[in-house]
């Protein structure tokens, strides 16, 4: 199935061990446009091994329904507890060897960089950015997991890179980002 002119597919991915977010969005033209959103839940596998296979083939089942052209994912970031860093790091990986096997190139992005992408502040919570999401794309539903925002925020965060490739706004308030990102807030 070929794609209209200008249409661009980007999958977003939020790893995880306990729980993957992930958001395809489409853009058309510089419209983007939410065609799907979901976790895959891992909670259920004590086996860490087998969470990072459920991973590759959820990550390449997307590929082949979605046909993206382009990853957006969270790159891992530092934290206390070593154990926890690397098993998130591996769960990226895996999920980056799903979109290699497919030739999808990868774009990886800082937690920090998409809060700041999103919201214009890098230490926005959870919910701030999935409401940003839902006013930004017209959401119609409340969405149950944040891990499903996170990973549609990477893809949000990608189309936004791509639009203005100089990173970061610089921006200090609300007024000073809205004035400095007049097509990023709706009503503008």
């Amino acid at each position: 199935m070929s794609k209209p002119s200008g249409e661009k597919i980007i999958l977003g991915i939020d790893p995880g061990t306990t729980v993957m977010g992930y958001g395809v969005l489409r853009v058309l033209g510089n419209k983007p446009e939410m065609v799907a959103l979901g976790v895959l839940e891992l909670s259920k596998y004590d086996d860490h091994y087998l969470k990072l296979k459920r991973i590759f083939e959820r990550v390449v089942q997307l590929i082949d329904s979605y046909n993206p052209d382009e990853l957006a994912i969270e790159s891992p970031f530092f934290g206390k507890n070593v154990q926890s860093m690397l098993k998130l790091g591996r769960a990226q990986g895996v999920a980056m060897a799903a979109a290699l096997s497919r030739s999808v190139p990868i774009f990886e992005y800082a937690p920090l960089r998409i809060k700041q992408a999103i919201t214009g502040r890098g230490n926005a919570s959870k919910e701030q950015v999935a409401l940003f999401l839902k006013h930004y794309l017209n959401l119609k539903e409340e969405q149950k997991f944040m891990d499903a925002t996170d990973g549609l925020a990477a893809a949000v965060c990608h189309f936004f890179q791509a639009r203005n490739p100089v990173s970061g706004t610089g921006a200090k308030s609300w007024k000073e980002f809205i004035n400095k990102n007049p097509g990023r807030v709706k009503g503008n």
